[in-house]
């Protein structure tokens, strides 16, 4: 039998259960399916940024304690990973947003371009909370 590291285990369930979650919310909202993008698009409640990155560092403090050097680490790249959605991306969402409806004002040909979204900070928490479960849950099934 492969035995698989407990880091991957924990990033791949978290990316699954996560996207899982998003489509089944946005199901239960009565969301529109007619995309199998839904199963991957950015955005929507919870996030998976967050939840991947904090799972993540759940699992290598609990593995490898906070005091390592990797725990430092992966804080630091959850600190930027959950800023960049919350900030940047919900601000690069909201001016592509802003753009097509200028584009759709003025009557152009211009193809519309995709707006991409980013979080709110209730989705990031949500989607962080989702993580520390699953590196808690991971990291004892594993041991």
């Amino acid at each position: 039998m492969i035995e698989l590291s407990p880091y991957v285990l924990t990033v791949a369930a978290s990316l699954l259960i996560s996207q899982a979650l998003k489509y089944l919310i946005l199901l239960l909202r009565g969301g529109n399916f007619d995309h199998i993008r839904q199963l991957y698009a950015s955005g929507n409640m919870p996030s998976t940024h967050s939840t991947s990155v904090v799972a993540l560092l759940v699992m290598i403090g609990l593995r490898d304690g906070t005091d390592s050097g990797l725990f430092s680490l992966a804080l630091l790249f959850a600190v930027i990973v959950m800023y960049d959605t919350i900030i940047l991306r919900r601000s690069v969402g909201d001016q592509g947003t802003a753009v097509q409806a200028l584009i759709k004002t003025m009557k152009s040909t211009i193809v519309l371009p995709r707006a991409a979204k980013g979080h709110t900070p209730y989705e990031l928490v949500a989607g962080a909370v989702l993580g520390l479960v699953i590196g808690v849950v991971v990291f004892f099934a594993t041991n």
